[in-house]
């Protein structure tokens, strides 16, 4: 006999999401991002009407999908080595347990701040059940070394990757993102266009860079390593960084920052002189962070797709979990980090120097 809910309907022949992924032909996780209205989602229009087309076709009704009995609790395992350093994690933590919801999952969290016994600890508890999978995710984006427990255990390594390539993993695209910020300087006319780095042992630092250097090189601008400054990620280092730019003979019009606080400095710097953003340099940041839009005037940025990526990788593992993943399991996904164009940026005033007075 089918179960029917209060408002009458079989809760048996409710349609879900695997039913339109498969109608469709995409994964869960496009699905869910095309439902749910994710921000920044990366996916075609032609696809998103055909899922919005497919869900009404099939009667899809958000909230029902993947009803499990009562007396089950499914569970997906994150496990994340820091949470209170940056304001990023947070983007994990909502962005996995909100895409988990809708699936009827729990997500369980633990952080072991990198400590192996702490990180044994949390394994024991999860590998007690039957777990989905397990989201590996490390705050800042680096190569790591996996547990080997987790060999044979679903899983999606979140902001990080293995040279082994042992699980897929899922990254931000940071040389698309780097590319992007200062090509929208090129568009506006700079071609004299700093970058303030941050430290070579980060992997976002090198590849924001190398795509700092693509779109330059793109745009047939003369690479000048003179405007290629390193000074780690804070905002005193993108004050102290911009200072030495603005002390230069022939300073630039434009500064593309590693993060969104070197940035923040950079307009300490050129107010300090008497100056104006974007008036007499345009600047452009990465990260997204909540401060940028309450700069004056607000921040041009790249976003970090954090809450996109935890939701993309709950999805792979729902997709895995119902055999729908058509995802290699050594492959290494990077999501868009979109730019976000503000009030920071303008044309560089015709055949004006900055002052270094």
């Amino acid at each position: 006999m089918s179960a029917v809910s209060p408002d009458g309907d079989d809760v048996s022949k409710r349609a879900t999401m695997i039913d339109i992924a498969k109608l469709c032909g995409v994964s869960q996780a496009t699905v869910s991002l095309v439902l749910n209205g994710a921000p920044n989602a990366r996916v075609s229009e032609a696809t998103r009407v055909r899922v919005i087309e497919a869900a009404e076709a099939l009667g899809y009704r958000k909230g029902h999908q993947h009803r499990v009995p009562e007396d089950r609790v499914r569970v997906i395992g994150l496990i994340i080595d820091e949470v209170s350093t940056t304001p990023f994690a947070s983007q994990f933590l909502e962005g996995a347990r909100d895409e988990a919801a809708l699936q009827d999952v729990v997500i369980a969290t633990f952080c072991t701040r990198g400590d192996p016994k702490i990180e044994a600890a949390a394994l024991d508890m999860l590998l007690q059940h039957d777990i989905i999978g397990v989201l590996y995710a490390s705050l800042v984006t680096r190569q790591l070394d996996a547990p080997d427990r987790l060999d044979g255990v679903p899983t999606i390594l979140l902001n990080c990757y293995e040279a082994r390539r042992r699980h897929l993993s899922v990254v931000p695209g940071d040389v698309a993102g780097g590319h992007a910020a200062t090509a929208a300087l090129l568009k506006a006319g700079h071609r004299r266009i700093a970058h303030l780095k941050g430290e070579d042992w980060i992997d976002a630092a090198r590849e924001r860079e190398q795509g700092y250097r693509q779109a330059l090189t793109t745009w047939d601008v003369p690479i000048e390593d003179e405007l290629v400054l390193t000074g780690g990620w804070t905002v005193d280092g993108g004050r102290a960084l911009t200072e030495q730019l603005l002390d230069m003979d022939h300073p630039p019009t434009a500064i593309f920052c590693f993060n969104d606080r070197m940035a923040m400095g950079a307009y300490d710097a050129v107010r300090s002189r008497g100056l104006s953003v974007p008036g007499d340099m345009s600047i452009v940041g990465f990260d997204d962070e909540d401060l940028a839009l309450y700069l004056v005037p607000p921040l041009s940025t790249v976003v970090l797709p954090h809450d996109e990526m935890a939701r993309w990788a709950v999805g792979a593992l729902m997709d895995h979990n119902a055999g729908l993943s058509a995802q290699r399991r050594t492959q290494k996904i990077k999501v868009e980090c979109p730019l976000i164009e503000r009030g920071s940026i303008a044309a560089p005033k015709v055949g004006a120097r900055i002052s270094a007075a």
